[in-house]
């Protein structure tokens, strides 16, 4: 990670160093808000019961042109929403339960050579809002990974609302889960971590159509471990060897903007860990809500 530091450093005292003008900075910020309730009266028959579910979510872009020689684009994702149910029988409301949450901010530094491929740096941080996996004690931005690579980058389409950019690289990712109980007799926690590196493939594109009134984008990240820091504590253990199978993340988000402040969202994700699941998993969400673009 110091090598990663020292060479952002460099890049950055040749950004500095440069003499052509740098763009102005190309800002985007989105926001949504996606609600869905039901009602039964006390007559109703079929044991349906009543139901609210909230969703917000955001996306900001920055993104500009430093020199002639380097490019630096920054992502941010947030989302977090909750689904309240209602018992059939008493009709009291039971507790929230999280249904979506998530915390991305993604930065890349590319270096523009103008060559088939360009070199690049990257860092990426994921969390969330609340972790509620501790029913003792609610963990607030836990766990966190932290990720770093570098390698090459082609931008495969470079066009007026339509971009395609590929990434391959070397990676780490570390992770950092606080509060973790150890005992639950002398009630101790403490904060784990770990780490891990090798490959990552980034597949990003993003594009609109329909006088911009609607929008596309596809993210594609296959990350494929070459070592870890627990593979010592996991031999002789059936799963000793999950570890190594590569880590995929395929987001799509189809948007279609009804008028100024509606609009209709189709999101659907795909992911396979083996350390956590030997099968795929699979999220999809259709909603309608309001919009709002800040920038």
């Amino acid at each position: 990670m110091r090598v990663m530091f020292a060479v952002l450093a460099g890049m950055w005292a040749l950004v500095a160093a440069s003499s052509v003008p740098a763009e102005p900075w190309a800002l985007a910020v989105d926001a949504n808000l996606m609600l869905t309730q039901n009602a039964y009266s006390d007559s109703w028959v079929g044991g349906e019961a009543g139901s609210i579910s909230w969703a917000f979510n955001s996306n900001s872009l920055a993104e500009r042109q430093l020199s002639d020689r380097f490019h630096s684009k920054s992502t941010l994702k947030l989302s977090f929403g909750q689904t309240h149910s209602q018992d059939s029988e008493t009709k009291h409301w039971a507790k929230p339960q999280k249904a979506t949450d998530l915390i991305e901010l993604e930065s890349v530094l590319r270096l523009t050579l103008g060559a088939f491929a360009d070199p690049f740096l990257g860092g990426r941080v994921e969390t969330q809002f609340l972790d509620a996996s501790d029913p003792t004690k609610d963990r607030y931005l836990n766990p966190v990974t932290l990720t770093e690579t570098f390698g090459v980058a082609r931008v495969l389409i470079g066009e007026e609302g339509r971009e395609w950019v590929a990434r391959l690289g070397a990676g780490s990712r570390q992770y950092i889960d606080r509060d973790v109980l150890v005992d639950t007799l002398a009630e101790r926690r403490e904060t784990q971590t770990a780490y891990d590196g090798g490959l990552e493939f980034v597949s990003d594109f993003r594009t609109s159509f329909a006088d911009e009134q609607m929008t596309f984008a596809s993210k594609l990240t296959v990350f494929k471990a070459l070592f870890y820091s627990e593979s010592d504590e996991l031999e002789g253990l059936p799963n000793e060897d999950y570890w190594k199978s590569p880590d995929v993340d395929w987001e799509n988000i189809l948007t279609a903007n009804i008028n100024t402040y509606v609009m209709v969202n189709f999101y659907m994700q795909l992911l396979y860990d083996k350390e956590i699941d030997l099968r795929s998993r699979f999220k999809q969400t259709l909603s309608l809500g309001l919009t709002y673009k800040l920038i």
